[in-house]
């Protein structure tokens, strides 16, 4: 196996700043940081509460333009989804299943439900992560992509 775009520094930085507004949120709205459970309150709003949703989500989006903007990002532009668009979509569609029926997604059970010591999201954590070598061996082994 060969890394190609080695980078520790950002990587722990960026991690950094993700465990950082993890905190944030749970400190100042008592909420945990999954994405999907994120934005999902914006496609179908439950509490009224959907201005901080927003922000978290535009704020992604908008860090991750402004970390290429001023240079940081450099060598990413060439990026590229390797399938077409029906298949991106019917994956999207089934990480939302997934997340329904899993109460939760990466952010919330990997990042947020490990740091507060949540048997749930440990094995949900766990389901994952072998779900996905699962699948990067089928894919890359038996079907030879």
């Amino acid at each position: 196996m060969e890394i190609i775009n080695f980078t520790p520094v950002p990587a722990f930085i960026g991690g950094a700043l993700i465990g950082l507004s993890a905190a944030l949120l749970l400190w100042a709205k008592g909420r945990v940081a999954g994405i999907s459970g994120i934005a999902g309150g914006i496609i179908l709003p439950v509490r009224g509460d959907l201005d901080w949703r927003i922000v978290f989500v535009v704020g992604l989006v908008l860090g991750g333009l402004l970390y290429q903007w001023i240079g940081l990002g450099a060598g990413v532009d060439h990026i590229r989804a390797v399938v077409d668009t029906p298949l991106l979509i019917i994956g999207g569609l089934l990480v939302g299943i997934g997340t329904t029926i899993g109460s939760g997604c990466t952010s919330g059970h990997g990042i947020c439900g490990l740091a507060r010591r949540s048997p749930r999201s440990l094995v949900a954590t766990l389901s994952f992560m072998l779900s996905a070598l699962v699948t990067v061996f089928i894919v890359r082994h038996v079907f030879g992509g």
